[in-house]
């Protein structure tokens, strides 16, 4: 099996019995890796029970799985994934860095984790030695904290352990921050200063494991391929397609942060109360001049280096430093709250991923609490003292940090805005879920579909089998590049896919065949392969509980501010037409196979191989 090195690392943090699983090479060539194999070991492990699993005690499983291309396809990711605390459904959340390719080198294709520690713990990786170390010194600490102290810690093992190699470059870790440890159900799983997989909500998984962080130092190579010129070459094409973005490699996504708003009336602001702005002082060129210090950042392998390191530089927020705000975290922490300056952003933005808080979940959240503000809903006595205007910076940022404490209305807010809004619905005795811009617990992606301008259709956050999430969407054909079938190869394959924005669909087939020596190509997939990877997510997220159970017939729908026409802006006016809306979610639903109700067919689950999940869907659901 080339591409794999074979074997997975089974780490029980109840018992503290570690041991190797492997998978045959028939799971591996259907469900490839990552978010299609996280799928698959949920469905075998958890399936007949789903709807009783708490994502948050310690029967869930925490999956950390790289795929066959991880290391190989220019971008190197992992994938997270387990039954989400937020849609209860799974979602396979990929995040970049060193990581994967530490873990490939150290001897491992994933990690998978069950049980709960006894005390806050942290993996230690290097190789075949495993450790469960203590991270009570750690617990409670922020996200930088955490990795100067685990990487100066690592260091000084490795040199002990291994005193005649010389000095070691850092480890690579997986962490979480206190909203992870209070079991946010927002909280990521955090990599390097400021990367995080945000979507799933997996850092409050690993808080309810007691797991504070994983380390990983490898010191092997990579796995063998098939045909290791080809893979070179391949290797080569794809980095010289992406060189020529200029765009994406000067000003990564943050270019957006103007654009989306002034040109396509698709960027959330005020609560997404609008979706234009003409803000200049929040044109990337604002960001460029003013708060970065480091342009052109790559992870392992990246061709397009589209990360940029922002320091503010004046003002009240001196000194604030992390990722500069990608478009997302631009967008929910920046226009969605009112705010139109970098500093603000990149305030906001380092303090969020420092309390290893989702800033797309996050910034959604904060939204919604400051419209509920603004219209007299909560009050500065409800948010313990915060007067929570639009544009105040310190304001939302004091309520983010009640947030990941679990302090006060932060308890109530730290389920996030769909759950949040059961609650303040039953205690204010008013409609509030009006105001809650999310899809089955999650909230959507900055990206618009009101003026049809930005690339979601009116289905695609309605239908997708991972909610809310903007880089994984319904869409038709489903054959197209966006479409959520074409993510999932991405995110089994594992590898980022910004990397696959200038390469054509035929090089990513030559890099599978080049790597694992497998004939996999665009008909096996779209027909059978991505399909079955579907059907077992949305069998997964429609069993849903055991607080909260999603039906199609009401769930599968927007937000309810999507069918409110644009107020300003040159797309004034414009709103989803619910009619058609009806008419494409029909279309689709047919494409994928799934029955006027939305649940998968039974014909379509037996020509899949899916026997056992049809048997559950009728005894559950159907």
């Amino acid at each position: 099996m080339r591409g794999y090195t074979g074997k997975f690392l089974e780490i029980d943090l109840s018992t503290e019995n570690i041991k190797n699983v492997t998978f045959n090479e028939n799971i591996l060539r259907q469900y490839i890796g990552g978010r299609g194999l996280a799928t698959k070991i949920l469905w075998d492990r958890l399936g007949t029970r789903w709807e009783t699993v708490d994502p948050l005690g310690p029967e869930n499983i925490l999956l950390v799985l790289t795929g066959p291309l991880t290391g190989f396809f220019p971008g190197g990711r992992i994938c997270v994934s387990g039954k989400s605390p937020q849609s209860n459904g799974v979602v396979g959340s990929t995040i970049a860095g060193e990581f994967p390719i530490e873990l490939k080198c150290a001897g491992y294709d994933g990690l998978i984790i069950t049980g709960k520690a006894a005390k806050p713990s942290y993996l230690f990786i290097t190789d075949s030695q495993i450790e469960i170390n203590d991270a009570s010194h750690v617990w409670g600490k922020n996200g930088k904290q955490t990795l100067k102290t685990l990487t100066k810690e690592s260091r000084e093992k490795l040199e002990k352990r291994f005193p005649h190699y010389g000095v070691w470059k850092e480890p690579a870790i997986l962490y979480i921050g206190p909203a992870g440890e209070n079991k946010v159900r927002m909280a990521s799983v955090m990599t390097k200063w400021t990367h995080a997989a945000g979507y799933g909500g997996y850092g409050a998984v690993m808080g309810s494991k007691n797991l504070k962080a994983l380390v990983v130092k490898g010191t092997g190579p990579l796995p063998e391929v098939e045909d290791i010129e080809k893979v070179k070459l391949l290797i080569e094409k794809v980095s010289r397609k992406c060189y020529k973005g200029d765009s994406l490699r000067r000003w990564g996504t943050a270019a957006a942060g103007y654009e989306v708003g002034a040109q396509d009336s698709s960027e959330p602001v005020r609560n997404w109360q609008e979706e234009w702005h003409n803000q200049k002082s929040f044109g990337v060129n604002r960001f460029e001049q003013r708060v970065w210090i480091k342009r052109y950042w790559g992870d392992f392998g990246c061709p397009v280096t589209c990360m940029k390191i922002a320091m503010v530089k004046a003002g009240s927020f001196k000194g604030t430093i992390g990722d500069n705000p990608d478009y997302e975290l631009q967008a929910y922490l920046g226009t969605n709250l009112g705010i139109f300056t970098p500093e603000e952003a990149v305030y906001l933005s380092s303090l969020i991923d420092d309390l290893g808080l989702c800033g797309i979940q996050c910034g959604n959240l904060l939204g919604f609490a400051g419209e509920l503000y603004q219209r007299g809903i909560l009050t500065k006595e409800d948010l313990g003292g915060i007067e929570l205007k639009w544009g105040d910076a310190k304001a939302f940022a004091a309520l983010a940090e009640k947030v990941a404490a679990r302090e006060g209305i932060g308890d109530i807010l730290a389920d996030g805005s769909y759950r949040a809004a059961l609650k303040i619905q039953k205690m204010k005795r008013k409609d509030v879920m009006q105001y809650a811009v999310q899809e089955k617990g999650m909230a959507i992606g900055a990206h618009g579909i009101r003026s049809g301008k930005d690339y979601p259709i009116d289905i695609s956050y309605a239908c997708s089998v991972q909610a809310g999430d903007h880089t994984s969407i319904a869409y038709v054909p489903i054959d197209h590049g966006d479409s959520e079938l074409a993510i999932i190869l991405h995110d089994s394959g594992v590898y980022c896919w910004f990397t696959t924005f200038a390469p054509s669909e035929a090089l990513i087939w030559d890099f599978f065949k080049a790597v694992t020596g497998w004939k996999i190509g665009p008909k096996e997939w779209y027909k059978t392969s991505a399909l079955r990877i579907l059907q077992l997510q949305r069998i997964l997220l429609l069993l849903g509980g055991p607080d909260l159970k999603w039906d199609p017939k009401v769930h599968d729908d927007n937000p309810a501010r999507f069918y409110e026409p644009l107020p300003s802006g040159p797309y004034a006016g414009k709103k989803i037409d619910k009619a058609k809306f009806e008419e494409s979610k029909k279309e689709y639903y047919a494409l994928v196979g799934w029955d006027e109700n939305g649940i998968p067919k039974s014909e379509v689950l037996k020509r899949l191989g899916l026997e056992d999940a049809d048997k559950v869907l009728e005894e559950k659901i159907r």
